[in-house]
């Protein structure tokens, strides 16, 4: 079985595509199917998120394309800026994913936050669409580079409070 294991940040060829929604590109061990059908086992640090035209090297040297699958989501828009913005305060406040974009956010399509958002003005379209949605803002990031293995080395990043000393 074809194992996924580095990250590209370009290669002159591409072999095969992956296709998986997101709830799957942020799975640190997982097992899979190339588009062509054939096993491929994908293995990155924990907290890594692959991301639509990701490039990964396989152990036998072949370079796979990360496509973003299209999947059941919610485009939700409002009358004006601060309308979004306040859409955008209450699906964070519940932890929500979402996906910024001009004008619009994207979220999982959940009847419950789709009752909230109208609730709140929105406007809310179902939408069958790749989902990338935003990183957590303390999340330790990843790094691309060619040859950089994605061996499980544990990122962590203190979180600084106004009560710790100084």
């Amino acid at each position: 079985m074809l194992t996924l294991h580095t990250r590209l940040t370009e290669a002159a060829a591409v072999d095969g595509e992956l296709v998986l929604p997101f709830e799957l590109r942020e799975k640190s061990r997982l097992r899979a199917r190339l588009a062509s059908g054939e096993e491929v086992a994908v293995l990155t640090v924990r907290g890594t998120v692959l991301r639509d035209g990701d490039l990964m090297r396989g152990s036998d040297g072949r370079v796979i394309k990360i496509v973003a699958a299209p999947e059941a989501t919610y485009r939700v828009s409002c009358a004006d800026p601060q309308a979004l913005l306040r859409c955008a305060f209450h699906l964070g406040n519940r932890h929500t994913q979402a996906q910024v974009g001009a004008g619009f956010l994207r979220i999982r399509a959940d009847g419950v936050l789709r009752d909230m958002l109208l609730g709140l003005g929105a406007t809310v379209f179902d939408e069958s669409a790749a989902f990338e949605p935003e990183a957590g803002a303390y999340g330790g990031g990843h790094h691309h580079g060619d040859g950089n293995l994605l061996a499980p080395i544990p990122l962590r990043q203190k979180i600084h409070r106004p009560s710790d000393p100084k």
